[in-house]
């Protein structure tokens, strides 16, 4: 196959399912996540990196129908189907496509399918980075805003509070998942730029109590 156009052929069909995402899962979180992707593979080497960019590229196609219920589905199960379904149709080998599947759907654990090859850790490591340090702040604030959470809470408030409440807030989705990501990092590069965005963002939440609680003198 001519690579490059079936890529590209590929990008335009999945930005067009991702149209009626919403912000913090968009196509410039795709477009993200490839790259983080292509960064990793870079230093890990020995992969298949159209596995990876193409994986990378569909990951999160079935995000929307997920969170239009609230998390009653799986976007990476439907996003592996999906993807299964649009591969064929563009005549890519078959066992190319049974590749990338897997790796969409373990991109995720509580799809029930833990990452298992590199290409999958990759993958995996790549959307979890967008979670965190500067675009991760972005990206919790937009959530947030988006179901109609506090700017920010105190830890107790937030540590109390249900999703999808006005106390879910960046700093709630920080405590409860972000902080803790470093340590669920597949690769050794993957773990160490986790940690300096965790750090940042810890650096940043601490700035935010100080202005919000009147405490910077």
């Amino acid at each position: 196959m001519n690579y490059e156009k079936t890529f590209n052929k590929l990008s335009e069909r999945v930005r067009d399912f991702l149209a009626k995402s919403p912000r913090c899962h968009d196509w410039d979180h795709t477009v993200r996540v490839l790259n983080n992707a292509r960064m990793l593979a870079k230093v890990e080497k020995k992969v298949d990196i159209r596995v990876i960019e193409i994986a990378a590229l569909f990951h999160d196609i079935a995000r929307a129908d997920e969170l239009s219920i609230q998390g009653k589905i799986c976007h990476a199960k439907k996003g592996a189907e999906i993807t299964r379904q649009i591969l064929l149709e563009e005549g890519l080998n078959e066992n190319f496509i049974e590749k990338v599947a897997k790796c969409v759907k373990r991109h995720r654990f509580r799809s029930g399918a833990a990452p298992q090859t590199l290409e999958d850790k990759i993958v995996y490591d790549a959307d979890k980075l967008d979670s965190l340090g500067a675009v991760g702040l972005g990206r919790a604030f937009l959530f947030a805003g988006r179901i109609g959470a506090k700017v920010h809470n105190t830890s107790v408030e937030a540590l109390n509070s249900k999703s999808y409440s006005e106390n879910d807030t960046a700093y709630r989705e920080y405590l409860f998942k972000l902080k803790d990501l470093p340590k669920k990092m597949l690769t050794e590069t993957g773990r160490a730029i986790a940690a300096k965005r965790v750090a940042f963002m810890d650096k940043f939440f601490k700035k935010l109590d100080e202005e919000i609680y009147g405490s910077e003198y």
